[in-house]
C-alpha cells in the first residue's frame, strides 16, 4: 500500500470526523447531544425572590448603611478602637535603639 492511499484514507476518515457523520454502515447521521442542554446549569441563573425577601433584604441593607456612618460620625472610638495615640516626644533613645553619642 503507497503512502498516498494511506494519506487519501485518513483525509476521508477526517473529512466523516470533521462534519460529525457516521462511519457507522449506511452512513447514517448520528446525533448524541439531542439538540440542547439536558439538565440545566442551576449555578448560573438568578434565585428566584420573592417579594417579601426583597423586601427585608432592602431593609437590612439600609440598616447596615444607616449603622456605619452613624457610629462613624458619633462613636468614632468605638469603630477605631479605645487606645490613646501613643505621644512620641516621650519616648527615649533606648526606646527606639538609638545609640548613646559615648
Amino acid at each position: 500500500m503507497s503512502a498516498l492511499t494511506v494519506l487519501a484514507s485518513f483525509i476521508h476518515i477526517g473529512g466523516h470526523f470533521f462534519r460529525g457523520s457516521s462511519l457507522a454502515a449506511g452512513g447514517d447521521r448520528v446525533s448524541h447531544a439531542g439538540g440542547g442542554v439536558h439538565i440545566e446549569p442551576w449555578y448560573t441563573q438568578f434565585p428566584q425572590l420573592t417579594r417579601s425577601q426583597v423586601t427585608l433584604a432592602e431593609f437590612f441593607t439600609a440598616t447596615m448603611w444607616f449603622w456605619i456612618p452613624w457610629y462613624f460620625w458619633h462613636d468614632l472610638d468605638a469603630a477605631l478602637g479605645h487606645l490613646p495615640y501613643p505621644d512620641p516626644s516621650q519616648w527615649t533613645g533606648e526606646e527606639l535603639d538609638i545609640l548613646s553619642d559615648d
